[in-house]
């Protein structure tokens, strides 16, 4: 046996092994409790790509100053992140305080991953209902009354002047 093709066929097998693996990092998002609607739905997408991808997701609340005092605000907003990415993600580190920061580790969902994604519904003209053409005779008649109607209310106002 040559041991030059065995090491080189040794090689081809290693590099397609490592093509086939995923590379999984740990992405982080981070919150604050006085966070506004707008800005919680933008990270909450973003939370949802990473894990599209299959990434795992840390996501990190920041208490500043007397916020400190109320950790149950970060508590519901970190319930509230939950809620929006329920069946996608899981829970692997529940959330807990760590000094000034509260933080939660999520990983994408076996099961939801392997669901195909519903492809979106192509935009479709609407179809008349009645192929004919709508008579013009209507708009026609209505024309020749406004002037008949200019007419009798200039009549009005000029026996009302006098």
């Amino acid at each position: 046996m040559d041991y030059g093709k065995f090491r080189y066929e040794e090689a081809q097998r290693l590099k397609e092994s490592r093509k086939k693996t995923v590379q999984i990092t740990m992405k982080e998002v981070k919150f604050k409790p006085k966070i506004a609607k707008g800005d919680f739905d933008t990270k909450v997408r973003h939370m949802l790509e990473f894990l599209d991808e299959g990434h795992k997701v840390k996501v990190t609340l920041q208490f500043r100053g007397r916020e400190m005092a109320h950790p149950e605000l970060g508590s519901k907003i970190l319930d509230a992140v939950i809620e929006q990415l329920g069946p996608i993600a899981k829970v692997d580190t529940s959330a807990r305080l760590e000094g000034r920061n509260m933080t939660m580790v999520l990983s994408p969902d076996k099961k939801a991953a392997k669901r195909p994604a519903s492809p979106k519904p192509a935009a479709t003209k609407p179809t008349s209902v009645n192929p004919t053409p709508i008579k013009q005779d209507i708009s026609i008649t209505t024309t020749e009354t406004e002037p008949q109607n200019a007419k009798d209310e200039n009549i009005q106002d000029s026996q009302e002047a006098i």
